[in-house]
């Protein structure tokens, strides 16, 4: 009889102690730093501080690993235009003119993310946040918004009667490095950048999706800004990557691969034709030596 009320005691002492047990004690970091986040900050300061840091962060943290390459003389042999390594003078001459574009043209477009979440009603809740497969689909459907707005209106700015005031700023930089990717003129910041929000406009329901489609977009403009075409990079698992030799090329040439992801539209308009016939020419010159 003793043993069985100490059995009960302890059994109704597990049962209460269960009641104070919080449903997930033991959440994963990236879902308790989202919690912290929502708890403690308004969704004004959420969506326009943290857009902010976000884009700043990832811009930079990811042009990192480019800026490296340069001191590392293995990897010279993936660096695309060899005959013209960065220096200096040229990094710190656009690092000057890009700190100014993104203090007082993107620092306000990216602020506007706020008065966009109230707008749509862009949930920030973390239990809301769409499943991984759903936001890949969503990261697809605005590459391709933006691919097409992209090559259309880059296209345009590469018209003679617009090129010197306006898209020849980005063009200072024939050998482009990772941190050129956002280097350019207020105004095409302004033209290009409303291609970013044409796909996120249709899809966004939560502010991951707009935070984690500005971190890809960035990966991928600075990838084919880098100036190198790395092996197995996982970009290229993307159907129809263009690259960083793809884009390269566009700034050795000015003229041609018009598209800022993929290759398609260059394909269908034909205004890869230089590039393929520069590679026809590089090919016969290996054959040659060979």
């Amino acid at each position: 009889m003793a043993e069985e009320g100490i059995m009960e005691t302890m059994r109704l002492s597990a049962s209460e102690y269960l009641e104070y047990i919080p449903e997930n004690p033991l959440k994963p970091p990236m879902e308790s730093a989202w919690t912290y986040m929502t708890d403690n900050y308004t969704r004004f300061q959420i969506a326009t501080v943290g857009s902010v840091l976000v884009h700043m962060a990832t811009y930079y943290l990811l042009s990192f690993p480019a800026f490296t390459f340069q001191f590392i003389p293995y990897m010279r042999k993936y660096k695309i235009q060899k005959d013209k390594p960065e220096t200096a003078a040229s990094q710190w001459k656009c690092l000057r003119i890009l700190l100014v574009n993104q203090l007082f043209v993107q620092l306000p477009m990216v602020c506007g993310s706020y008065v966009y979440c109230e707008f749509f009603n862009i949930s920030f809740e973390w239990d809301k946040m769409p499943a991984w497969y759903v936001l890949m689909g969503q990261f697809l459907v605005c590459l391709v918004i933006e691919d097409t707005w992209h090559y259309f209106f880059h296209r345009a700015l590469h018209d003679k009667r617009i090129y010197k005031y306006i898209h020849k700023i980005h063009h200072n930089f024939q050998a482009p490095f990772g941190i050129v990717a956002e280097y350019a003129h207020p105004a095409e910041t302004m033209i290009l950048g409303l291609g970013f929000m044409w796909g996120i406009m249709l899809t966004c329901n939560h502010l991951m999706l707009l935070w984690g489609w500005m971190a890809f977009r960035l990966l991928e403009t600075i990838d084919v800004h880098s100036g190198y075409d790395l092996p197995l990079n996982p970009l290229h698992l993307l159907p129809f990557y263009g690259g960083a030799r793809f884009h390269d090329f566009h700034h050795m040439n000015f003229n041609g691969n018009y598209s800022s992801t993929f290759t398609y539209w260059d394909k269908i308009f034909g205004t890869d034709k230089q590039f393929i016939e520069y590679n026809e020419k590089e090919a016969a010159k290996v054959e040659k030596k060979d």
